[in-house]
């Protein structure tokens, strides 16, 4: 490829797939709505930000997949990556200041036309926005030039600001609540009322520089330290993690507050699911779209059992919680009889229609007398724990706490297990497995189960939580969302379905305001998952070898 070439394929054509990514966010609103809050106070408003992140992303990559060996050619492709997307932008204006594009695009308005040039108006604002966008290209070049320590410094560095700023509804109830002169100091420091101060902006990438780089040079003596440890001292010191980590657990409700105890009630309820559904998809490797059934089962039981609406059984929570359990756990069954010879797309739309089968069940007239029909069913006592009335968010926190510790647990010991292992033998290879003596038919079923009693489990707490259950509660895109949570977490991994629902389901209720873009922006977030990083966030380790050492292996060979 001659150097022509490289920067019509690269530079050029990457960089008008970055302009219109930015178009397409600035005409459905997101730059406009997005600038309500900001990351640096008064200075770089969040929609900004996500417009020059994806300028220098795209310009990245276009000095990245420049296949010449040539560092000049590499920063050409990225300046003109900037450049071209900096142009498409340039060319909304241009043509928005002379005609009405709001017939057809409604956000195209003089206020958004106005963020994209700084609110200069005339020449001298594309003179503006082209400048800016040769910045980006140049930064994005300069970024490829250094070596893997400084560019990871730096790039983690402004991602901290990103993240701090973006997380200021969560860590100022933390800083303000322990009412402490340091604290409210640090608080006034670093934030102001819609964003983080320009000195708490540059204080911050100071300290995470000085961390990283302190780690950076002491990280061979810290691994080999820990690992000429006696094992006795090597356990202590996890036992004392663990330690530290549930004393945080415990303490972390009273210290958030009533709205952030509510996201995460939220969140430890996908994590219930995730870790349900990680049995299926990530130990199993069974896909299933239809796992909301069993969350709906779990909790029409509860329902049944408790409320006085239907039946009036007169059970309390803890008397209907393992029934819950065990129904789910036959249901699982049922499901996973008729499904046993499927596999990839047909188990998965099998499954699907599983779950479509059970809410159009509960919504149908003719099971109105037994099920509530439409209207559901309420009058759902909150859990009693000895006289103890479990009715705010912190309370139900402590109960999720509970049962995400003891599914947990559970999914450790079945992992390490005979089960575990004949799981991941069969989503290596069924046939393999059952030429091994692998029983399918009983690992298949025992999977089905254990994960859907895990849901169960998740949607009795979730019908005590809220009182009362609806069909319209339990659609599909549940599912979908609990697959996204195991996939981009960490197919197999634990640690993974936490980090997994504390991004997809957390960090969207604390971004509320920008509900009508949650899911542009969680499909968005999923593709660049897929293409960047498809193993997961914190994948199991033999997923990750999977993925990646076939490369590695190829071009060894190839060498």
């Amino acid at each position: 490829m001659t150097k022509t070439q490289s920067l019509w394929n690269h530079g050029v054509k990457i960089g008008a797939i970055g302009g219109v990514s930015v178009l397409t966010i600035s005409l459905i609103g997101m730059v406009q709505m997005f600038g309500k809050r900001f990351i640096v106070a008064d200075f770089l408003p969040m929609g900004v930000a996500i417009a020059l992140i994806l300028t220098i992303l795209t310009a990245y990559l276009a000095a990245k997949k420049t296949s010449i060996p040539d560092k000049s050619i590499q920063l050409a492709n990225s300046v003109i990556s900037g450049l071209m997307t900096a142009g498409v932008l340039s060319m909304l204006v241009i043509i928005g200041r002379s005609i009405k594009l709001r017939t057809v695009f409604v956000e195209a308005s003089p206020q958004l036309y106005n963020i994209l040039t700084g609110g200069i108006q005339g020449a001298g604002g594309i003179i503006f926005l082209l400048g800016v966008g040769l910045l980006c290209g140049v930064f994005a070049g300069i970024l490829i030039l250094l070596n893997d320590l400084w560019r990871k410094l730096i790039v983690n560095a402004l991602a901290t600001v990103f993240v701090l700023g973006l997380l200021q509804e969560l860590i100022m109830p933390i800083l303000k609540a322990w009412d402490l002169g340091v604290t409210n100091y640090i608080a006034e420091l670093f934030y102001a009322m819609n964003g983080l101060t320009p000195m708490g902006a540059i204080l911050a990438m100071i300290i995470f520089s000085i961390i990283y780089l302190s780690w950076y040079a002491n990280r061979e003596k810290i691994k080999k330290g820990y690992g000429d440890l006696p094992k006795e001292t090597q356990k202590k010191t996890k036992y004392l993690g663990l330690l530290i980590l549930a004393i945080i657990l415990i303490v972390l409700p009273q210290v958030l507050g009533l709205f952030l105890s509510e996201v995460l009630t939220i969140v430890g309820l996908y994590v219930l699911l995730g870790l349900g559904l990680n049995i299926v998809v990530g130990y199993a490797g069974l896909l299933d779209l239809g796992y909301v059934a069993f969350f709906a089962i779990g909790s029409y039981v509860v329902a049944l059992l408790t409320s006085p609406q239907i039946f009036d059984f007169g059970l309390n929570f803890w008397q209907a919680l393992p029934i819950a359990v065990i129904c789910g756990v036959l249901a699982g069954v049922i499901l996973g009889i008729p499904v046993l010879k499927m596999r990839g797309d047909y188990l998965a739309i099998a499954t699907l229609g599983f779950g479509e089968i059970i809410r159009i069940l509960v919504l149908s007239d003719f099971l109105k007398p037994w099920l509530g029909g439409a209207q559901g069913i309420g009058s759902i006592p909150n859990p009693n724990f000895f006289g103890f009335h479990m009715v705010k968010p912190q309370h139900i926190y402590y109960l999720l706490l509970a049962g995400c510790i003891l599914v947990v647990f559970i999914s450790l010991r079945l992992k390490n297990s005979r089960l575990g292992r004949a799981w991941m033998a069969m989503r290596e290879d069924e046939d393999v497995a059952q030429a091994m003596g692998i029983n399918l038919v009983a690992t298949k079923l025992l999977a089905f189960a254990t994960g859907a009693g895990f849901s169960a489990l998740s949607g009795a707490i979730f019908a005590s939580k809220i009182g009362s259950v609806y069909p319209h509660s339990f659609n599909v895109f549940i599912s979908i969302n609990v697959v996204a949570i195991v996939i981009i977490g960490g197919m197999g991994s634990l640690p993974g379905v936490v980090i997994g629902a504390a991004v997809l389901m957390g960090l969207p209720e604390l971004l509320r305001e920008f509900a009508e873009y949650r899911m542009f922006v969680y499909g968005v977030a999923l593709v660049v998952m897929m293409l960047l990083r498809p193993e997961g966030l914190l994948p199991e380790q033999r997923h990750k070898m999977a993925l990646h050492d076939e490369p590695e292996t190829e071009a060894k060979t190839a060498a």
